[in-house]
């Protein structure tokens, strides 16, 4: 390659021979450059081309253009191919088939001789195997298999080549990450990608059949998005004891309203509905929430109105993001404001809510921005989302603005109760029940219809019953280090006489109405395997209470 002082001594030179050929044809320079555009042109590029230097840079230049085309041009070409023969599919980790696909990983027979995995026991993100659940255990933290991050696997399905890669990206400014799992398969027949989609949520499905997942709010990166907080065996719907009928008819309503989908679109209806539990604390609310959302198979997704830094903006962004069908539970809505809702700025509750505003600043803590129009609005506005099923409770209903509680947006009311004599005699029989088989398809406890012959009550004074032939573990052993009955102990086998006369005889002391099943099934755990006991010191009980 030539220097710089090369290149000026080829340009001292081509100017010396180009005045020669100047002089030699009896012109002179300014004459020569004096001509038009291209004449001028014309003899720049003569003078250019005199020199070797430039040359050989404008060859070198040719050349790279030259590579560079056909590099350019080799990958266009196998960008095409790849796009021929290959299906390539990326899955977000914030959507829901990032997990289908991990579970759907988990159970190919060639994903078993991988040898570089990421190992997760975590009950939400962690992909479970089929017996990650006992048929009514607990969630097991059996360890799962995940791709490492940003690495390369190579499986066989059905006979066609694929990759599957976790890419982790990082968001700008370093505030959290992004992970997609991409993957490529050997085909040219488009449909294998949504057979294997389908496949995957079904096998996902499978393994949620059990359990369900609460979500929850949480702010990320700037954006309030859902966050799964964790997965729950589903309640039997049998082990909620309400009035007669109530538990039934919610549970119809809802499925109803599932299944109406249509007939909302037809009438231009908003298809949803809103659901307002109130009553005394303690009561089954929440409780009977859970057992409806296991029953339908159905996600819960839970939102404090009360969190901190939760504005009208967040809220509406959270409702709208919600998917179809699942129920959105919004527990105490009386709290969002501290002391209820209300539209008037002077009014009592407005006062109040400006002190504990002004105490939960001095506290250091953020204070929400809600207003009852920016919940409105959510939850029926244009914005909101349909297809889902809200849930609310409160224990003070007469705080609620009259707003909030109207048709289309808390369509059904129900009210709950301390507990009734009928739920007190119900549960007893759940507790002290042999077997939890012992079930009807309705949940009810089966109790064969008691023998005539046989005496009407069981006698709780009897020596008999009262010094242990029953199985009881006796009060009156020798001193120990703890009080209480030990976690180990178990209830007598009971006849189904005995346990419809134990049960009758407890109702009996229960009054009406003064009791919260809360209360109840604490009274009943304290005795869980003393059931003669816990009819005996139950009226004690009532009057402690």
């Amino acid at each position: 390659m030539a220097s710089l002082q090369q290149v000026v001594e080829q340009l001292a030179l081509a100017a010396a021979s180009f005045n020669e050929t100047v002089a030699a044809n009896g012109t002179s320079p300014s004459n020569t450059l004096s001509g038009g555009p291209f004449k001028r042109l014309a003899a720049i590029t003569s003078l250019l081309a005199s020199a070797s230097a430039l040359r050989d840079w404008a060859f070198l230049l040719v050349i790279g253009s030259l590579f560079e085309v056909a590099r350019r041009g080799l990958s266009t070409f196998w960008t095409s191919l790849i796009d021929a023969f290959f299906i390539t599919a990326v899955f977000d980790e914030d959507d829901a088939s990032y997990q289908w696909i991990l579970a759907w990983l988990s159970r190919q027979p060639s994903w078993r001789n991988i040898r570089c995995v990421t190992v997760a026991t975590d009950t939400v993100r962690a992909v479970y195997a089929r017996d990650s659940y006992s048929k009514r255990g607990s969630v097991t933290k059996e360890p799962s298999y995940m791709p490492a991050d940003s690495h390369s696997y190579t499986l066989w399905y059905k006979s066609r080549w694929m990759t599957v890669t976790r890419v982790t990206v990082s968001n700008h400014g370093g505030w959290g990450s992004k992970v997609s799992l991409h993957l490529r398969f050997l085909s040219r027949r488009q449909g294998i990608l949504g057979t294997i989609i389908e496949e995957a949520k079904k096998d996902w499905l499978e393994t949620q059949k059990d359990s369900l997942t609460v979500w929850v709010a949480n702010r990320h990166v700037g954006d309030n998005i859902w966050v799964p907080l964790s997965r729950q065996l589903k309640r039997p719907l049998s082990s909620i004891v309400l009035d007669p009928g109530v538990r039934e008819f919610l549970v119809k309503d809802v499925k109803d309203f599932l299944a109406s989908k249509a007939w909302y679109q037809e009438r231009g209806i908003p298809f949803r509905r809103g659901y307002l539990l109130y009553g005394v604390p303690g009561s089954g609310k929440t409780s009977v929430i859970q057992a409806i959302a296991g029953e339908l198979c159905l996600n819960v997704y839970m939102l404090a109105l009360s969190r901190s830094g939760l504005d009208d903006s967040s809220l509406a962004t959270l409702l709208s993001s919600l998917p179809e069908q699942c129920i959105v539970l919004m527990e105490d809505v009386d709290a969002a404001f501290y002391h209820g809702l209300s539209r008037e700025p002077g009014s009592p509750t407005a006062t109040s809510e400006t002190g504990a505003r002004d105490r939960r600043s001095s506290s250091g803590e953020s204070p929400g921005k809600l207003s009852l129009s920016g919940i409105l609005n959510a939850i029926d506005g244009i914005a909101a989302n349909e297809g889902r099923i809200l849930f609310a409770t409160t224990n003070k209903y007469d705080v609620l603005d009259p707003a909030l509680c109207r048709p289309g947006r808390m369509d059904l009311r129900l009210q709950f109760h301390h507990a009734s004599r009928y739920q007190a005699r119900e549960v007893f029989k759940r507790f002290f029940a042999s077997s939890p088989t012992e079930v009807t398809g309705k949940g009810d406890v089966t109790v064969a219809e008691p023998d005539l012959n046989a005496p009407p009550l069981i006698d709780l004074t009897s020596p008999a019953k009262s010094q242990g032939s029953s199985s009881e573990p006796s009060e009156k052993s020798s001193p120990s280090l703890y009080s209480g009955l030990c976690h180990s102990s178990r209830a007598p086998k009971l006849s189904n006489h005995e346990l419809s006369a134990l049960a009758d005889q407890f109702a009996a002391a229960v009054p009406e109405r003064q009791i919260t099943m809360a209360a109840l099934q604490g009274y009943l755990m304290t005795h869980k395997a003393t059931p003669f006991k816990a009819v005996a010191d139950v009226s004690a009980w009532v009057e402690r209470e």
